[in-house]
């Protein structure tokens, strides 16, 4: 959930940039912010105009939503590449998907500066995956 804001803003920042519109995508997929963060997500974008919530999917969500009140996943860099080299790849592969905006997050964690009680860097990149 960490990395939710840096996902909003590099979603933003590409619908902004691009001038296209959540709908040219089949799917708008996050690493790894778990159900909350995705919650948390949605309202992020669309306090800001864009609605993701008809095809944002996060990966996390994808592995962990079979573990009953889950709300959050593992690794981001884990469930991203998880889910893109098995589920994604496949789906595109035969044709179920076509255009993907794939925003893999993570969480720059180190035990010496939480321990300090600093912030935790988060950072998102994004894809554009076409077939």
């Amino acid at each position: 959930m960490t990395s939710t804001p840096a996902a909003a803003d590099t979603i933003l920042t590409h619908f902004r940039e691009t001038g296209e519109e959540p709908e040219d995508y089949d799917l708008i997929v996050t690493g790894d912010l778990g159900a909350l963060g995705s919650r948390i997500l949605k309202d992020l974008t669309w306090e800001k105009g864009l609605d993701i919530g008809k095809n944002h999917v996060d990966c996390g969500e994808i592995i962990y939503n079979v573990i009953e009140d889950e709300f959050q996943g593992g690794s981001g860099a884990g469930c991203s590449a998880v889910v893109l080299n098995s589920y994604l790849y496949t789906k595109m592969m035969t044709g179920g998907f076509k255009r993907i905006l794939f925003a893999a997050t993570g969480a720059l964690l180190s035990t010496v500066s939480s321990g300090q009680g600093e912030s935790i860097p988060c950072i998102t990149h994004a894809v554009v995956l076409e077939r």
